[in-house]
């Protein structure tokens, strides 16, 4: 079926309107009527083609709540009329050893990106959120929690569980000092699941005016980075550190206030190469990770989770006509936190 979207059809060029032909629902598939789409910043690198070549024309967004209108005739997990979600990938191989662990975001095989990537088949484009209806693998499509509005759920299925998982895996919660580096899309989601978690959280930010909004997401402490005394009198006081912000390439300042053992985990992706001092690593044993989004059962988690406490984005809802002057906020870092399209307005 044709569906009204929103596209670029050249890197730097505006959104503008698109057709995207949906594939027919198959035996496995999911058809979905796309209510909200989230306002990744990786929507605007992908499609100013700040990071890779990428495919054109480009429909982004891999943020997705909307309703199931049908399913196919092999589908037992959803029904039309549940309220769903989609997020960076609607396939991956199935095979290598990621996948059969459920850690899809990590195939080695081939991954489909929700938008500017390859089905499986290597041919046809993947065409993202930023449109009215999309269909989707069964085995790629979340069940989104009733406790949430769809707009606020929507850029859980990228920020939400972008934060959720280092937070996961390193096991934050009661005894736990978190310090959450950035109060953005990912950052605020990151100090607000962290503080439900029962983790003792600090925002770490560049800026002093960050503390208030840090506060009342959950944060406890508060250290600006632009302060060398105020960094100096923290080290040593975090177990974990995630770093949210893409613009924080020098990791060590950041590192040196772990303890003893202590984790950053990094999910920002800064242009240039990170730096980290040998010295600082060994002085304290610590460790530097990183993580991708989630697989599919993580997310599912991390959307039960989230609705079990009451966590959706803080969001700024746009009509599409407005995506091209969002962009260029989110660029200057004026929104919080994350911009939603309401879909319908491709209607208009």
């Amino acid at each position: 079926m044709d569906v009204r979207a929103y596209a670029a059809y050249a890197a730097n060029a505006p959104l503008v309107p698109f057709t995207v032909s949906r594939r027919e629902v198959g035996p496995d598939d999911v058809a979905i009527d796309i209510k909200y789409a989230g306002i990744c910043h990786s929507d605007i690198h992908q499609a100013r083609e700040e990071w890779f070549t990428s495919i054109f024309p480009m429909v982004p967004g891999h943020e997705i709540a909307g309703i199931v209108t049908s399913v196919g005739s092999n589908v037992t997990s959803f029904a039309p009329g549940d309220r769903v979600g989609v997020g960076c990938y609607v396939d991956s191989c199935r095979e290598c050893k990621a996948c059969q662990l459920g850690q899809q975001s990590y195939c080695t095989g081939h991954v489909a990106a929700t938008y500017n990537g390859m089905e499986r088949d290597n041919a046809t484009p993947t065409y993202g959120g930023y449109s009215t209806h999309i269909v989707v693998d069964s085995n790629y499509v979340l069940h989104l929690p009733d406790s949430l509005g769809l707009d606020v759920a929507a850029p859980l299925l990228c920020a939400g569980i972008t934060t959720y998982q280092p937070l996961a895996e390193w096991k934050a919660g009661p005894g736990v000092r978190v310090g959450i580096v950035g109060l953005g899309g990912l950052g605020h989601m990151g100090v607000k699941i962290a503080a439900a978690m029962g983790a003792d959280v600090t925002l770490i930010s560049h800026s002093p005016g960050k503390q208030a909004d840090g506060e009342r997401l959950g944060a406890t402490n508060f250290v600006l980075s632009s302060d060398p005394s105020g960094m100096k009198a923290a080290r040593n006081s975090l177990d974990l550190i995630v770093n949210t912000a893409s613009s924080v390439a020098d990791l060590d300042p950041y590192m040196r206030l772990l303890d003893l053992d202590g984790t950053l985990v990094t999910v920002g992706l800064p242009g240039t190469p990170i730096n980290i001092s040998a010295f600082t690593m060994i002085g304290a044993r610590r460790r530097l990770a990183g993580t991708n989004n989630g697989g599919i059962p993580q997310t599912q988690e991390m959307l039960d989770f989230c609705g079990a406490h009451g966590l959706g984005c803080d969001i700024e809802t746009i009509a599409v006509q407005q995506v091209n002057e969002a962009w260029d906020r989110v660029v200057a870092s004026d929104v919080k936190y994350r911009f939603v399209i309401d879909t319908e307005s491709l209607n208009a």
